[in-house]
């Protein structure tokens, strides 16, 4: 039995960067010698063991034969004639196929260490394309790695171009899909992987909507990039530069949806168009099970995103009509998330990076006047029901229209 150190560890810590997760590759057993050593099978599919102290992965070294359609189309062999290269080759990128033992002795059939210097992300055999997730997956590190420089190897890219015309993507899961998005938005460049998504024609089969955006002008007096999807990349950046939450992440690559559906003949304007993307939102929402809190943040700031670069031009009753949308005196969270999304979309500008929006700060102190209003000397009054209501409406409005003449004194 001998045991190494496999993928994103040995990667990791080769290009000196912290090594959070360890798999673990076990060559030359059997699964009754890792029972007998105390390690607990957890793997349905194929033999993987959770260690009796550390409690992290062990995987019997395997092969894996295509089977059918998709991620789980595979037919995987685990015995103790596997080799560990074997087991390698069966990877996606050379940086991942690469393992170590306890000496750090290295094993590198695949010349990972050489991509890693020359910043490359290339896979590691044909059947690479077996997988329709790895096409993903690489866009995923891309993202991740661009800030050292890394791109995709040309001979991968012409692979994921061919799974993506293939039809193989569609047979992806919406769960699979979705913890790919989601990892690949929180990494340090998310918009990187919109951009290998769309360069091998991804992008237009798993979001079309997204796609749609560029080529599609704005007002250059607004948007000095003037492409709709060079300034959605832009949001994106931005987001992630001020470490914004998955929420406002997904809700700023989502928010001008609407743009993509304007006639070319009203083009640069695009009137209405959040209200038009809401059913685009609605439908990338379902089409990946995006997480409710995700979803519901998206709409909201498709909807609702103009209202909040407008903030000090707004009257009274439509402020309090959007702090009523928002449930602010519930769910404070998700307004300060949709004042971060506005915030974002108005930095995500070619030269307007660094302006400021007071418009964040009139929404807090808003949010903050509408809530200062109190229910009790209401409920003294004799205010019950909808009664009620209307009176607490009436107070609100009347602290929102001195907020409105306070800050523009």
């Amino acid at each position: 039995m001998q045991i190494y150190k496999v993928g994103g560890a040995v990667r990791d810590r080769l290009l000196g960067k912290p090594v959070t997760d360890i798999d673990w590759v076990v060559v030359g057993a059997t699964t009754e010698e890792m029972l007998a050593k105390g390690f607990r099978p957890v793997g349905a599919d194929f033999p993987v063991f959770l260690h009796p102290k550390s409690g992290e992965e062990y995987a019997l070294a395997r092969t894996e034969r295509k089977s059918g359609r998709g991620y789980g189309g595979f037919t995987f062999h685990a015995s103790p004639e596997v080799t560990l290269e074997e087991d390698l080759i069966r990877r996606d990128l050379t940086i991942n196929a690469m393992a170590e033992d306890d000496q750090q002795n290295l094993t590198d059939p695949y010349h990972g260490q050489r991509d890693l210097e020359a910043r490359l992300l290339r896979h590691v055999s044909p059947a690479f394309a077996e997988d329709p997730l790895r096409v993903l997956r690489v866009a995923r590190f891309a993202a991740r790695y661009a800030g050292l420089g890394f791109t995709v190897a040309p001979e991968t890219m012409e692979l994921m171009r061919m799974l993506s015309e293939s039809g193989e993507l569609q047979a992806l899961t919406a769960e699979r899909s979705w913890k790919e998005i989601a990892r690949a938005l929180m990494e340090d460049q998310p918009q990187v992987f919109i951009q290998v998504l769309r360069e091998c024609g991804a992008l237009k089969v798993l979001m079309p909507e997204v796609d749609a955006l560029f080529g599609v002008p704005q007002p250059e007096a607004h948007h000095p990039e003037i492409d709709t999807g060079v300034h959605t990349l832009s949001v994106l950046e931005q987001a992630a530069l001020h470490k914004q939450p998955l929420t406002v992440r997904w809700a700023c690559l989502l928010h001008d949806l609407g743009k993509g559906l304007t006639p070319e003949e009203e083009w640069p304007r695009h009137i209405a168009h959040e209200h038009k993307g809401l059913k685009l939102i609605k439908a990338v929402n379902e089409r990946f099970k995006a997480p409710k809190d995700c979803q519901e943040l998206a709409l909201l700031v498709g909807e609702y995103h103009t209202h909040g670069h407008r903030a000090l031009e707004l009257k009274p009753s439509t402020l309090l009509e959007l702090l009523q949308s928002f449930d602010v005196y519930r769910r404070p969270q998700r307004f300060e998330e949709f004042i971060a999304a506005c915030e974002m979309d108005a930095r995500g500008r070619k030269g307007l990076e660094r302006r400021s929006y007071p418009q964040a700060d009139y929404l807090r102190g808003a949010a903050s006047a509408a809530r200062g209003v109190a229910v009790q000397p209401l409920l003294e009054k004799g205010f019950k029901g909808p009664e009620l209501g209307e009176a607490i409406k009436r107070e609100r409005l009347k602290a929102l229209k001195i907020y409105k003449e306070a800050a523009s004194a």
